[in-house]
This record gives structure tokens, sequence and C-alpha cells, in this order.
């Protein structure tokens, strides 16, 4: 998403479609354009191996994270904009954007609670799954879909804020238990919460002046992160 943002800004892409702004169309064009690249090189004979998609997604990673820095520097003049995108804020965000994403969000948030069933079988195991009717791979696509069009939603408006998605599943897991019927929309509802409060400490810590709040998110995100790998030596997620 970053990248497709900075692209738009070096080549001065600042007209407006539909009333919306290209930069936002840019990052949304990039985030999903990089996530089917990264589903289309985990392909192997139909299937798409979950350790494969990680690795893939990683070097894809870095690959736009270089292309974005030279980008950067190919447009100086615009990098406080660029830096907006790679740290994520939600400054001078207004309602209109919000009702950009509606339609993106409506249709990723239903597909995904469509497949909430099959996501709690396939808790058993991708093995366990199939022997019960579960198409695996199908179910890979389409929530690995859903979950990208979410995704390249939000971060078009509001740039990449890490962690969200790491910190606030498990939690809720931990308090609802595994059943993504109750886990979907309650993590919905709490990463909302999390991105207030995170954006009330943005907004307040230096005031006047604001830290962008992938900041925030990430000084939380990083001991969680580190605390889930302490933990799993001994309990499986």
């Amino acid at each position: 998403a970053s990248f497709g943002a900075t692209l738009g800004m070096v080549l001065h892409l600042d007209f407006w479609v539909g009333g919306f702004s290209a930069t936002p169309i840019m990052a949304f064009a990039g985030a999903l354009g990089t996530t089917f690249l990264v589903y289309a090189l985990s392909l192997r004979g139909g299937r798409v191996p979950v350790v494969l998609l990680l690795l893939i997604g990683v070097a894809v990673g870095a690959l736009a994270a270089a292309g974005t820095s030279f980008l950067m520097i190919l447009g100086n003049e615009d990098t406080r904009l660029v830096l907006f995108w790679l740290l994520g804020s939600l400054s001078s965000r207004r309602w209109d954007h919000v009702q950009m994403i509606i339609p993106y969000f409506l249709v990723g948030v239903t597909v995904i609670w469509i497949y909430a069933r099959d996501l709690n079988v396939l808790l058993l195991g991708e093995e366990t799954a199939q022997q019960t009717g579960v198409d695996v791979e199908q179910v890979k696509r389409i929530i690995l879909s859903a979950s990208a069009l979410l995704a390249a939603a939000a971060v078009s408006v509001s740039g990449i804020i890490g962690f969200v998605g790491l910190i606030v599943p498990h939690l809720m897991r931990v308090i609802t238990g595994p059943d993504h019927r109750k886990l979907i929309p309650l993590s919905a509802l709490s990463g909302a919460l999390l991105m207030i409060l995170a954006d009330l400490v943005a907004r307040t810590v230096i005031s006047p002046s604001e830290i962008p709040i992938g900041i925030i998110t990430s000084v939380l995100g990083c001991p969680f992160f580190l605390f889930l790998i302490a933990r799993r030596n001994t309990i499986s997620f």
C-alpha cells in the first residue's frame, strides 16, 4: 500500500476521482496487488503451504519497502507525505474517508463471517478439515481475498498501522475462546477501541504535535509479539 501511495506522490498523481484523492486509490491498488502477488508466488500444485506463504510475504514486503525507500529518494519533497503511509496516522481523516471504505468493510466482514464455521473446523488441522468436507484451499483463497480487501481499504486511508491485527485477535481468543463466530465481530470492535485509545495517546503525549499512531501500536505490539513467541514454546495457538 505504501509503495502504491508513494508512486502516486512521486508521479504527482494528485488528481481526484469521484471526489477522492488518487493517493488512497493508489495505496488500495498497491495493497491488493501485493497480496495477490504473494498468493500467486506461493501457489504450489494448486495448494498454498502456509509457511511458504509467510516466507514469500516477508520477501515481497522487503522488496516493496526497498521500492518505497527508492521512490522517497526520487521525490524528496514529498517525504513527509510518504511517512504518513509508512508510520500510519488518523490525522486529517474525515467522515468521507469512512464512507469510502464502508462498502469494502461490509463485503469483507460478511464473507469472513460466512466462513466462520469452516475456520473453526480448520483449527483441527487441514487434513481433518478436508476429511469433514471443507475445501481447504478454496477457504484459504476466499479468506485471503477478503482479508486483503479489508486491509487494503484500511491502509488506503490511514497508512500502515502495525500490530493491531496481532494484538487484538489473540487477546480476544484468550477471553472468548477460539469460536470464530464470536471472535470475528469482537475482534473488529476491540480493534476499533484500540485504535481510538492509541489515537488519543498519539494526539496528547506531545500536544500540540502528534505522534504517528503506528509508533504507538508498535510500542505495544513488539513486546506482545515477543511474549507470544515465548509462550508458543509451551502453548500452541
